[in-house]
């Protein structure tokens, strides 16, 4: 039942899903509809391969089907057959549930795929977009209503906004609630600074964050060393950071467990 929802999205023909339409918008969906039904929409029927069409070939995969075989014949497409794994949307490849296709040029689509080779479909809402305009940001499509941060809420149309898990999110947001610690200033870096990341770990990549902790010397482009966390713009810079880092917790330790006078 998921698969079939996946494939064939009730809001692509049924206005009734989709209450926040304008009525031109209602009438242009109930058009699509209509329109994709009677020329697009049919189900494939499975039957084994008929004597006449011994070893035709498979119209996905090439390889021949016997007679006998179990194939798929899709009335639209005139005398082809597909095997049974075979019969599958040409965009995304899942089966057919209940092989229920669209067809375009002589392939194969579920009915998601087939409407969006038509209409837009929004990132947010999942409806195909009837507006004339809409907005595109990073290969997607929204309505201009729904384009907002995926915190706050807030419209984000002419505004700044970072992706984050294939949804906008405003600056704001993102510095209060996704933004990394920087390992040398303990700032977070937000979505204006330049980031380095090294092992998992994150730094501002301006010269006095992304640099040797030992010399200070700015480690952007540059090749790099790291030990315990920090990071050395050589062999000799960590291993006299390790030195020094050794000599001052034994000295530590041993005024730690020195007497007081008091004592």
């Amino acid at each position: 039942a998921r698969a079939l929802l996946q494939q064939l999205p009730p809001q692509d023909c049924d206005e009734r899903y989709c209450p926040d339409l304008a009525e031109d918008e209602r009438r242009q969906l109930r058009a699509f509809s209509a329109r994709r039904r009677r020329e697009a929409l049919g189900q494939g029927l499975a039957c084994p391969v008929p004597g006449p069409c011994h070893g035709c070939p498979c119209k996905k995969c090439g390889r021949r089907l016997n007679k006998g075989d179990p194939g798929i014949s899709a009335s639209r497409l005139g005398d082809q057959f597909w095997h049974p794994s075979c019969f599958s949307c040409h965009f995304c490849h899942q089966p057919l549930v209940d092989l229920i296709y669209f067809q375009q040029d002589g392939r194969i689509y579920c009915g998601r795929h087939h409407a969006e080779l038509f209409r837009p479909r929004c990132a947010s809402c999942d409806q195909l977009i009837f507006m004339e305009e809409c907005i595109e940001a990073e290969g997607r499509r929204w309505h201009p209503e729904h384009f907002c941060c995926l915190e706050c809420d807030e419209p984000l149309r002419g505004q700044r906004y970072v992706m984050r898990s294939g949804r906008p999110c405003c600056r704001g947001c993102f510095e209060s609630f996704f933004a990394e610690p920087c390992q040398a200033c303990g700032d977070p870096i937000g979505a204006d600074s330049e980031e380095a990341t090294h092992q998992g770990l994150h730094w501002h990549a301006r010269a006095a964050c992304f640099c040797c902790s030992l010399c200070r010397k700015p480690l952007r482009g540059q090749p790099l060393t790291s030990l315990h966390g920090r990071l050395f713009c050589s062999e000799t810079c960590s291993l006299g950071w390790d030195a020094s880092s050794t000599a001052s917790d034994s000295s530590d330790s041993a005024f730690a467990s020195a007497p007081s006078p008091n004592s």
